[in-house]
């Protein structure tokens, strides 16, 4: 019985992650997306991504910046493009499984911004 009761609690945390996950995964219209934006200092909407630039005091701020960013993305499974130059880092996000901006792409910005603040 104990088992049969861990199994069930196992599958309802599954289904429960699953649905918000998928509520997280589906795209924003343009005013959900422009709502969001204003709350995110420095993000802007291009082409179906949010971006966002990042100066630094040197190129091994900037990189260090770009490791812990890399440690974020995998833990959330969402990976953004990064173009790197010299000490200036830009970040682009999207939810391509969804053509476009999803929940998910502003929880990793958020992110993303904090591990900013860290790097001096």
């Amino acid at each position: 019985m104990w088992l049969a009761w861990m199994i069930f609690v196992d599958l309802a945390t599954v289904i429960e992650d699953s649905e918000e996950e998928r509520l997280c995964m589906a795209k924003l219209g343009d005013s959900e997306i422009q709502d969001k934006l204003r709350t995110m200092p420095g993000w802007a909407c291009a082409n179906q991504q949010i971006r966002r630039r990042y100066q630094f005091k040197s190129f091994p701020a900037a990189i260090a910046f770009v490791n812990k960013t890399a440690e974020a993305a995998e833990r959330a499974n969402h990976h953004p493009d990064i173009d790197i130059r010299y000490s200036t880092v830009e970040i682009s996000l999207s939810t391509h499984s969804e053509g476009g901006i999803t929940d998910k792409d502003f929880r990793l910005a958020t992110e993303i911004d904090q591990i900013a603040e860290t790097i001096s």
